[in-house]
């Protein structure tokens, strides 16, 4: 028992560096990616607010020419201009709204298949049983994962105080989206431990940052647009919601599967003699 928790600590204590990083990274990224939205849709408002202007003093000439303004027809204008601009917002909030909901469905599945790696290769440097490596890969990339993205940001978004946040669970939804990612991913990761230097250092932090910008998009793409004017709250609640599940998946899980009194594979850039791990 104290032998499978010292291995435990030491694994998830030299990953999570790697998880705090990544996490920052993905919200830069998750930033980036809106703010270039919000420019596109902005950029198309300022078209529409250039050309109103104009329509405007067509018509005010149109109307001191026949001289049949009235205060009744300026007020209408003045209505009309204010429901126009409110027309102009709604329609870019779900301008981003669409972007963030179509990018979530890229990064989400991609998530799910830096999981699946991530998890697995942690099990198969530990125990080389197939199945049992299938299944916990399997488990913990669908299974634990769909929390830092969905479940999370879902309450996060309830948090930070939007009444009228969205649930959307994609394996129950469109599975065929994430189980593809996530099979491939089961088997890259038995191959990735035997073959590829620090393999669970690189798939964990690849898998961290792909799930950071994922559960940005969703509390844009589900309710909450103005996520950057609360970043504070923000990183905070993604760090929770990212880095637990991610370690959870990536780490706990395949160590507790994993046979507690077997030896560790031989696998290429890992050296366990001397108590650090760098695979």
């Amino acid at each position: 028992m104290a032998g499978s928790i010292g291995r435990l600590w030491r694994e998830l204590r030299n990953h999570l560096p790697y998880s705090g990083f990544a996490t920052a990274a993905g919200i830069v990224l998750a930033g980036i990616m809106l703010t270039m939205s919000i420019v596109v849709v902005s950029a198309g408002a300022g078209h529409e607010a250039h050309e109103t202007p104009a329509l405007v003093e067509q018509t005010h000439a149109a109307e001191a020419e026949t001289e049949h303004a009235d205060a009744h027809e300026q007020e209408h204008e003045h209505d009309h201009g204010h429901a126009h601009s409110h027309e102009a917002m709604e329609a870019g909030s779900a301008v981003l709204q669409e972007a963030s909901h179509v990018t979530f469905h890229v990064f989400h599945p991609v998530h799910m298949f830096f999981s699946a790696i991530a998890t697995t290769a942690m099990f198969w440097r530990y125990d080389r049983r197939r199945i049992v490596a299938i299944l916990t890969g399997l488990i913990g990339s669908l299974g634990v994962c769909s929390i830092s993205d969905i479940f999370m940001p879902y309450l996060s978004g309830l948090i930070l105080g939007t009444k009228d946040m969205a649930f959307h669970w994609c394996l129950a939804q469109h599975p065929m989206l994430v189980l593809p990612f996530a099979v491939v991913g089961v088997f890259v990761g038995m191959i990735a431990a035997e073959t590829v230097t620090r393999s669970t250092y690189f798939s964990h932090s690849a898998h961290v940052f792909v799930s950071s910008a994922a559960s940005i998009f969703y509390l844009v793409s589900f309710g909450v647009t103005n996520w950057a004017d609360k970043l504070g709250y923000v990183f905070i609640l993604m760090i929770l919601a990212v880095t637990i599940p991610c370690c959870a998946s990536d780490i706990v899980v395949p160590l507790l599967v994993a046979r507690k009194d077997g030896e560790v594979p031989a696998c290429i850039g890992h050296h366990h003699g001397d108590g650090k791990d760098e695979g």
